[in-house]
């Protein structure tokens, strides 16, 4: 047993520092980003945020509501192939801007998957989301190094939250590591298993690992307000994955419930009950459920919370002088909130 007893921060923990700027108007911050990426020969260039691969937000619908701003969506695992074929054919996904999503037992299916795409002459997802809740098993790092062997395909990898499991992603195959263990809103790895990492502090380590390997990293949960998504791009993230925030809305999945006169739409961790109820049937008697299951108040069409937070990062910006996402981290100073 040891302990660290260096200081780790969350969201909630810091303010970002305004700066004297030369930016006159908000409209002067380009959100785009353009990346290269260490094992794929392909680029790609947008808005980094992206819808979580959780079945309620990582939906056809919300990617089609996503790709008007070109961010990204990583589409949950529980879409059939024919699913895939009617919203491919259509035209309801743009998939430049779309990340198609396996877990460990998934995986196996994953060049069938892009065979029945070929076969099909459909066009195929930018990107490859490889999901786990923890990513430090050699079995995942196993994988990675399986699917980078026979994609060439963007590849997304995680979930992690240290340097050092980052750089081992990244040498075995991963452009991109997702970095997060437990701080999503319906979460509950932290209190379940005592597991986690304050999600601020991992994002800069793990920023740090990537960027000295040419790779990148996903900021992975923790984010319920746009000022927590300008914090995680001022501290290194190259790209912020949302969950919650993106949940609840019109084009979001979960069911819709009236009650009182208000109208609500389920929102759960796909490690919770109901998740692991609705897609295998039941909780393996050797497992824990990790997640919960709430109702958030229904939302409208998501355009809105997009603009909320698009303008949100737009002004974090123009407060510390950044011409440009890529350069928020070189600008931001954050200060610590005592309690």
């Amino acid at each position: 047993m040891r302990v660290d007893r260096d200081f780790k921060l969350d969201f909630d923990d810091v303010l970002i520092r305004p700066k004297r700027s030369t930016l006159s108007s908000r409209r002067l911050v380009d959100l785009n980003r353009k990346f290269e990426f260490r094992h794929s020969n392909e680029t790609w260039e947008g808005i980094p945020v992206i819808a979580a691969n959780m079945d309620t937000t990582g939906t056809f619908e919300i990617a089609e509501s996503l790709k008007k701003e070109k961010m990204l969506t990583a589409i949950h695992k529980f879409y059939s192939l024919d699913q895939w074929a009617k919203a491919i054919n259509s035209n309801q996904i743009d998939l430049e801007h779309c990340a198609v999503t396996f877990g460990v037992e998934e995986a196996e299916n994953a060049e069938e998957f892009f065979d029945y795409l070929e076969k099909n002459n459909l066009n195929k997802p930018k990107f490859i989301c490889l999901d786990v809740a923890n990513g430090y098993t050699e079995l995942f790092l196993d994988l990675v190094k399986k699917i980078r062997s026979k994609f060439d395909n963007p590849l997304i990898a995680g979930n992690v939250v240290t340097g050092e499991m980052t750089e081992a992603l990244i040498l075995a195959g991963a452009d991109i590591v997702k970095i997060g263990i437990g701080p999503g809103s319906v979460c509950t790895t932290r209190t379940v298993t005592g597991v986690g990492y304050p999600q601020l502090s991992a994002i800069i380590e793990c920023a740090d690992a990537a960027h000295g390997l040419r790779g990148h990293v996903i900021s992975d949960g923790g984010c319920s307000k746009p000022g927590d998504v300008a914090k995680a791009f001022g501290a290194g993230a190259d790209f912020v994955m949302l969950g919650g925030m993106f949940a609840g809305h019109e084009e979001s999945g979960g069911e819709l419930i009236e009650k009182d006169g208000k109208k609500y739409k389920q929102f759960y961790g796909m490690s919770s009950d109901t998740a692991m109820e609705r897609y295998y049937g039941d909780i393996k008697n050797y497992r824990a459920s990790e997640g919960e299951t709430i109702a958030l108040e229904y939302k409208g069409p998501i355009d809105k919370t997009i603009q909320q937070i698009l303008g949100g990062l737009r002004s974090a910006a123009t407060y510390v002088g950044a011409k440009d996402i890529k350069n928020l981290p070189k600008c931001t100073t954050f200060i610590l909130k005592y309690k």
